[in-house]
């Protein structure tokens, strides 16, 4: 546990100065708005899995390049981390070219909320699928989930992550990062296809799961 708190706190202090250095101010109250969501979202995460699952806190904590995953992902994985981070930073300094006023304050708060909805999404699918690891990989007794979220998409915790990469720009006020969640958005549905490809090798019974359930990460769109 101690560790896993420790590995909050370093990326937590990772982020608030990447925030502030970008924004060229502590006095940004967004910035700060975001590091404290981040960090309440972290420790209940750590707190509530550490009861629910332990297994699934592990590998939520782990590496992200690792040796049962698939080789494609691990390509992908880096290549999002590093997209991520350069999307985190821009936003703050483009926020401050405004002065921090080109957002309204109504739409920071709906910034605010969708990261809070990304929460109560991961949240949703920790609690019905204890093998939603962070990589693309096949774990032993993993089976194929139909209940609670996996009921309306294949993907909930994709779906939940597009809450999150509109909540940040909308936040943190930076219009132009909007099209940075585009990207990774984007990208997150190339994953989801290809991750389907897995499951669809692994599990004969993925194909009947995905007949029933139609859409991958938006209900009723896609």
């Amino acid at each position: 546990m101690i560790r896993y708190y420790l590995q909050l706190i370093i990326w937590m202090f990772f982020m608030a100065v990447v925030t502030f250095l970008a924004a060229g101010t502590l006095a940004y109250p967004a910035g700060w708005a975001m590091i404290i969501l981040f960090i309440g979202g972290g420790v209940a995460m750590i707190a509530w899995l550490s009861r629910r699952s332990p297994q699934l806190l592990r590998e939520r904590m782990g590496s992200p390049i690792q040796k049962d995953q698939e080789g494609w992902d691990k390509i992908w994985l880096s290549l999002f981390i590093l997209a991520f981070c350069v999307w985190f930073a821009f936003m703050p300094w483009d926020a401050a070219r405004s002065n921090f006023t080109a957002m309204p304050m109504w739409l920071q708060i709906t910034g605010g909320l969708l990261i809070l909805a990304n929460y109560a999404g991961c949240f949703w699918t920790f609690n019905e699928n204890t093998f939603a690891a962070p990589v693309v990989k096949i774990q032993e007794g993993q089976r194929v989930i139909d209940s609670g979220p996996y009921a309306l998409v294949r993907h909930p915790m994709y779906s939940s992550a597009l809450l999150l990469f509109l909540g940040m720009p909308l936040l943190l006020g930076s219009w132009t990062g909007l099209w940075g969640s585009l990207v990774l958005s984007v990208a997150l549905a190339w994953r989801s296809v290809n991750e389907e490809k897995a499951l669809r090798r692994q599990f004969v019974d993925y194909g009947d799961y995905s007949g029933r359930v139609r859409y991958r990460l938006i209900p009723y769109l896609w």
